[in-house]
């Protein structure tokens, strides 16, 4: 009995401690996504980009073409670890390793992952902007339009983990669970929510393209950064309608019991004036 206590607190001080460091990198990487190019062109005069290079000239710069190839090999690592994990042989051999630490593996691995392309990206300075808002007035508030859909965007992709069950997304429901002997949380979800977890796992897309692509201006390395993550997620959900009509349905629960104390409160205050 002792051991299995030891174990199971084991678990449970191995799935926090990943928490934390799932937390930091998530903070991070809003910082590396939105406010550090934000704030390099929060008054419109960028230092990202060298407009006064043609194309022709930046594309045979040595120093160019060396960040790029490391950008590249950088998003790679990070989508070959998100992909290859998740696949199911692989997921299935993990599984049979490391049990209820197996989502807290795949997490820990896309945080380690995350924090290596942030620490070693390459910005590329040698060549010209895509775009660049430098103009008066829309060089003071375009930045600041940036920012404030960028925040927001962010604060519907925090309650959005949160309403898809945040704690199993981290691996950490999947220890508790364990400590309780109750199996796997998802083996406790309908059948029609498993299907849908399938299928849309990640389920922030509109809201990170915006971050990606929404920019005061558009340097090359930022253009290869959000091409590529925009298309990963493309490809990683395969939605239908019957994953739309579980969330219409689902959707519409969710009002009805919103508005159901409100409805109460309502008939209350109805009965008192009767009274």
């Amino acid at each position: 009995m002792a051991s299995v206590t030891v174990r199971g607190c084991a678990l449970c001080t191995v799935s926090l401690l990943n928490f934390a460091f799932v937390f930091i990198s998530g903070a991070d990487f809003i910082r590396f996504l939105s406010f550090r190019p934000i704030y390099h062109n929060i008054t419109g005069d960028t230092t990202l980009c060298r407009d006064s290079v043609p194309w022709s000239v930046a594309l045979r710069d040595s120093s160019v073409l060396r960040c790029l190839v490391v950008d590249v090999g950088l998003l790679a690592l990070f989508t070959t670890q998100h992909s290859l994990l998740a696949w199911s042989p692989v997921k299935q051999a993990l599984q049979s390793v490391l049990g209820a630490l197996n989502r807290t593996a795949y997490c820990f691995t896309t945080a380690l992952a995350l924090q290596i392309l942030m620490r070693y990206w390459q910005p590329v300075t040698g060549a010209p902007c895509l775009w660049s808002v430098r103009h008066a007035p829309w060089s003071i508030w375009f930045p600041l339009l940036c920012f404030s859909l960028h925040f927001l965007c962010w604060a519907i992709i925090c309650s959005i983990l949160m309403i898809f069950d945040y704690p199993e997304l981290l691996g950490i429901k999947q220890v508790y669970y364990r400590c309780l002997g109750l199996g796997d949380p998802l083996s406790h979800k309908s059948p029609r929510a498993q299907r849908l977890l399938s299928h849309l796992r990640h389920p922030v897309c509109l809201e990170l393209g915006v971050v990606l692509w929404l920019l005061p201006a558009l340097s090359l390395d930022r253009l290869l950064l959000a091409g590529t993550l925009s298309i990963y997620l493309a490809l990683a959900h395969s939605l239908d309608k019957q994953d739309l009509a579980y969330l219409c349905v689902q959707l519409k629960s969710k009002m009805q019991l919103l508005s159901e104390p409100q409805r109460g409160s309502e008939r209350d205050n109805g009965n008192h004036k009767e009274k």
